[in-house]
């Protein structure tokens, strides 16, 4: 496939799922005040891990193999990604939340930038999220703050890992593996929290539905796009997610859009679209 062929079907992939992220949120509302955050991700993660070993068949013993630490260290910042996210939305709102956390990829974006074009683009990435982000310094509680910071920097380690595990396996491979190790890590604080809520077949319905349309789909659309975009293209391209959970609230949740919600939205399109016509495609390998 010629480089341009590569980055048309990145940018839909990174399009898709991240609509489906936020679908998935929506959806996962209807058990977090059942069964707790920690132990919402913990279906959200076990089911992903299911469907993504059904789907890519790896290899177990890869677990133990020569890429056994970065598999360990992707495990690890899906379950902290996830986790500290969800804890966040337990003491503040969705949208802020969402913003707070875009440190990690705007940090990716900035770290990888070349060029002072790509730095105008995730400067306008960042007005727009601002924009998306009011009630800042008003109130807002100050573990929330810091734990959807927190799972910015994990969302950020997961860009980096992610491009990684990609490289080293094929398909979805190293990605169900991180996952397996990722729902292995919350069994424990999972079932603590949830108890036997977590068998309840409404709560498992949607803890699946969560899993495919939160993790399954975007994670593993996420790993095609990083094979065919560059780090810091994708990072700003993230820059959508506070958008589109603006689109999902009003569509979904009945949650309205004023005027400043749209134009960050327009400003966060213009960085993402920017981005994409300035950086160069990754030489092919």
């Amino acid at each position: 496939m010629t480089q341009g062929g590569n980055r048309a079907t990145a940018i839909p992939m990174v399009l898709v799922a991240i609509a489906s992220v936020q679908v998935g949120a929506a959806a996962a509302t209807e058990i977090f005040d059942e069964v707790g955050p920690t132990a919402t991700v913990f279906l959200r993660l076990l089911f992903a891990a299911a469907v993504l070993v059904a789907i890519w068949r790896p290899a177990l013993g890869a677990i133990r193999g020569a890429h056994a630490r970065d598999l360990w260290l992707f495990g690890l910042s899906l379950a902290a990604m996830n986790t500290s996210f969800y804890l966040s939305l337990d003491r503040i709102p969705l949208g802020i939340a969402v913003t707070l956390e875009f440190v990690g990829p705007l940090g990716v974006a900035f770290a990888a930038t070349r060029r002072a074009g790509d730095l105008l683009w995730a400067g306008l990435a960042a007005a727009g999220i601002l924009l998306l982000s009011p009630g800042l310094g008003d109130g807002l509680d100050l573990l929330g703050v810091v734990l959807a910071l927190v799972a910015g920097g994990f969302w950020a380690a997961y860009i980096v890992l992610s491009q990684r595990i990609g490289s080293a396996f094929p398909g979805g491979a190293g990605l169900a593996l991180a996952m397996i190790l990722a729902a292995a890590m919350l069994i424990v604080p999972g079932i603590a929290t949830g108890g036997g809520d977590l068998l309840d077949p409404a709560v498992l319905a949607i803890g699946l539905a969560v899993a495919v349309l939160s993790s399954a789909i975007p994670y593993s659309l996420e790993m095609e796009a990083l094979r065919r975009l560059p780090r810091g293209v994708f990072g700003v391209m993230m820059s959508l997610e506070p958008a589109v959970a603006a689109i999902v609230g009003f569509v979904l949740l009945s949650q309205d859009l004023g005027a400043t919600e749209l134009v960050a939205i327009v400003l966060v399109v213009v960085a993402s679209a920017g981005a994409l016509s300035t950086t160069p495609p990754p030489a092919e390998g």
